[in-house]
């Protein structure tokens, strides 16, 4: 039988605003820089490295 698999981001990023910037933070082993919005959820994962940024409970709500 096998085991269910899981996928695990990368690295989970703790974020106090919605608006992030990812790079894969290895500079020129990193990738093109893109902004990514969090959801409502306050989550979203960077498509290129898999990063996870996550919303801190605590943070500024910068949507209008």
């Amino acid at each position: 039988m096998n085991a269910p698999t899981t996928t695990t981001p990368a690295e989970v990023i703790v974020s106090r605003t919605r608006r992030v910037g990812c790079d894969g933070g290895g500079g020129a082993l990193g990738h093109p820089l893109v902004y990514l919005t969090l959801s409502r959820t306050g989550t979203i994962d960077c498509p290129y490295c898999g990063r996870r940024y996550v919303l801190a409970e605590d943070a500024h709500d910068d949507e209008h």
